[in-house]
């Protein structure tokens, strides 16, 4: 069952709560606790908030327990801006957008799949008997060899090294 918690108009940035809220997306409810407890950002108290309340609406509303649920879902939206003006040079305004965001936080629980039992049949023992490696025909001399045959390490040319770049133009000579 997914149980829901929102967080309306936080006063900071969207682009800085997703940071946090991408690191605990799908993780157990406990991992995600400990998680934010350590992260130095911002936005990691209100996080904490909102994972709280959405615990205790799955316990209070569903009766579901609290070690059974993982973030299903987080996402943060942008608010609205809220807009204020600081003074430049020779009487101009600039405009500074103070920024806000919803953060919507889905749990869900976690379904345990029943087991199913592989049915096991009885083999019955064969005989061993052992196989013999076939043995390949060495290639005929006098025939070159066919296909993408390498050729032995012995017999193949290295390709000359082409310089590239600077380094080509300001090589030294040896005199």
């Amino acid at each position: 069952m997914k149980v829901t918690a929102k967080l309306r108009y936080l006063r900071i940035a969207p682009r800085k709560v997703r940071l946090v809220a991408d690191l605990i997306r799908g993780k157990r409810v406990s991992e995600a606790l400990t998680l934010l407890g350590f992260l130095p950002k911002r936005a990691t108290t209100s996080l904490i908030k909102l994972l709280k309340q959405a615990i205790a609406n799955a316990k209070n509303n569903f009766q579901l327990a609290e070690s059974n649920l993982y973030i299903y879902k987080i996402f943060v939206d942008e608010g609205p801006k809220l807009k204020r003006w600081r003074p430049r040079a020779r009487g101009q305004a600039l405009e500074i957008q103070k920024k806000t965001s919803h953060i919507t936080l889905i749990l869900n629980e976690i379904e345990k799949k029943p087991r199913k039992i592989k049915k096991v049949r009885k083999v019955e023992k064969a005989k061993k008997i052992k196989k013999v490696p076939k043995m390949k025909k060495p290639p005929k001399e006098g025939k070159p060899p066919t296909g993408r045959a390498k050729l032995r390490p012995e017999l193949e040319t290295p390709k000359p090294k082409i310089e590239r770049g600077i380094r080509r133009i300001f090589r030294r000579k040896a005199f």
